[in-house]
């Protein structure tokens, strides 16, 4: 490559024109449809190719108030790199073939050498499967680099946070490579390819069919007794997230403050939600939205993850370790920024260890669905506590909590509801087959007696019943 080759051009006519088109097919476009509008914000030659016609091609273009961010192949021929990856065309015409780049092995080595400035070298490049909202290139199961999509105005999120965690010494992110920035933004940001790891979503659902399993074939077993028990996992998980908190408080500082205005706005926005999305159940939540309104102290505020589920983690050899710190795609930028109670990531993985257990349930046959909804609470309050039980255990947790045991439970319930509603929403527009697993969940949130909501279950660790001393934060 030719360091040199960065000149600014112009996207051809017949190019730009396919670019609409090729937006509207991709899941990290934010648009309904091609956009009505849209104009180039820059284009650059990033490199050209010793076979001479072929180049790789950058671009940003502004559609409907957002600026995406493009890799274009330009070649004489697309040969068989586009079999299995359709939607990657952009257009052909003349004696030129244009399409996503990240598809291209070749393209994506260069793209590898222009982000990191030359440092970075590999012999092979390839794509991370299909994400929502941004495009993940593995080298040589060594290098993960994450092109960002959509740009944030200055730097985004996720490169952010996961610098100034390993900055603090914090060991359970992967490692950062490189930094590939523009006019202070974030172009993209590479780490360190955890290599034969596993989600903590896999994990959960690998448990939960086994107990399931179990629970359907013979006498029922408890979940402490079922071969692929979660909870000691999971406690390690909740450690780990404590020392994940911890650390954003050395790297962003506390804001003592707590979170002030937000909190009287969370509680009417769920309000709100609810009147639309289960307007049955409204009247039953009234006791829940008053306890929550006496709430006296929220504890201080921290940047937060802010998306933290099972799918956000990944077990490898060394243990656990974090991933995406962008926040929920669909909330604004800085509302995603905004410092925040600890317990809204608790809660996110409290409602994640509950998604898993109705997941698994509909994996189920349909006549199991009844007889297993015991055991999937018995598994769900199992590994609940233990990941509380973690958290609280990782030492200076306690400082980020709100004084108050009651006033605790009231914050973590608020979240879990606010993140239900959110997940209801979500499955509406995108996936409807989901739709019951939060319906579910919000029927019992919003309905259950509110010391109970607020208590949170024991801790199932054995066939005997723990004591209160385990219960939920």
């Amino acid at each position: 490559m030719d360091k040199g080759l960065t000149e600014r051009m112009e996207l051809p006519g017949e190019l730009f024109e396919a670019v609409g088109p090729y937006l509207a097919r991709q899941r990290w476009y934010a648009g309904e449809g091609p956009p009505v509008s849209m104009n180039v914000v820059e284009a650059r030659v990033l490199a050209e190719l010793k076979d001479g016609p072929s180049r790789l091609l950058w671009a940003v273009v502004e559609a409907e108030g957002a600026d995406y961010q493009l890799v274009i192949a330009e070649r004489p021929v697309a040969g068989d790199r586009l079999r299995g990856h359709e939607e990657a065309f952009i257009a052909g015409f003349g004696d030129r073939v244009y399409y996503d780049a990240t598809v291209d092995s070749e393209m994506a080595l260069e793209l590898l050498g222009v982000a990191s400035g030359g440092a970075e070298h590999a012999e092979r490049a390839r794509p991370l499967g299909v994400e929502q909202s941004n495009t993940s290139l593995v080298y040589d199961d060594r290098v993960i680099l994450k092109l960002f999509r959509r740009l944030s105005v200055g730097p985004n999120p996720d490169a952010d946070v996961t610098a100034a965690l390993a900055a603090t010494g914090f060991k359970h992110v992967a490692l950062p490579v490189l930094r590939w920035q523009r006019d202070g933004r974030d172009l993209a940001f590479g780490q360190q390819y955890l290599a034969g790891g596993t989600d903590g979503w896999a994990m959960a659902l690998t448990s939960l069919r086994d107990y399931y399993g179990a629970a359907t074939s013979h006498a029922p077993v408890h979940p402490a007794l079922s071969g692929g028990d979660f909870a000691a996992e999971v406690c390690r998980l909740g450690q780990v997230t404590g020392e994940m908190h911890l650390a954003m408080a050395e790297a962003f500082g506390v804001s003592e403050q707590g979170l002030g205005e937000q909190w009287g706005a969370l509680v009417a926005s769920i309000e709100v939600r609810a009147r639309h999305l289960v307007p049955e159940l409204v009247e039953a939540a009234q006791p829940l939205l008053q306890r929550l309104g006496a709430v006296q102290d929220f504890g201080p505020a921290v940047r937060a993850h802010g998306d933290y589920h099972l799918g956000q983690v990944m077990r490898t050899d060394l243990g656990w370790y974090v991933l995406d710190f962008e926040g929920e795609p669909s909330r604004p930028l800085e509302e995603r920024q905004r410092h925040t109670s600890v317990l809204k990531d608790v809660a996110g993985m409290l409602r994640s260890l509950n998604y898993a257990t109705q997941f698994a349930v509909g994996d189920r046959a349909e006549s199991d669905t009844e007889l297993l909804q015991p055991f999937a609470q018995a598994w769900e309050d199992r590994n609940r506590s233990a990941f509380v039980r973690g958290y609280k255990d990782c030492k200076g947790t306690e400082e980020l909590l709100p004084p108050a045991p009651d006033d605790r439970g009231a914050v973590r319930v608020a979240f879990e509801v606010d993140k239900a509603l959110y997940e209801l929403a979500y499955e509406q527009d995108f996936r409807p087959d989901w739709v019951r697993i939060p319906r579910l969940a919000l029927q019992r949130l919003l309905s259950a007696p509110v010391a109970e909501l607020i208590a949170g279950p024991v801790d199932l660790r054995d066939p005997a019943e723990a004591g209160d001393e385990d219960r939920e934060i």
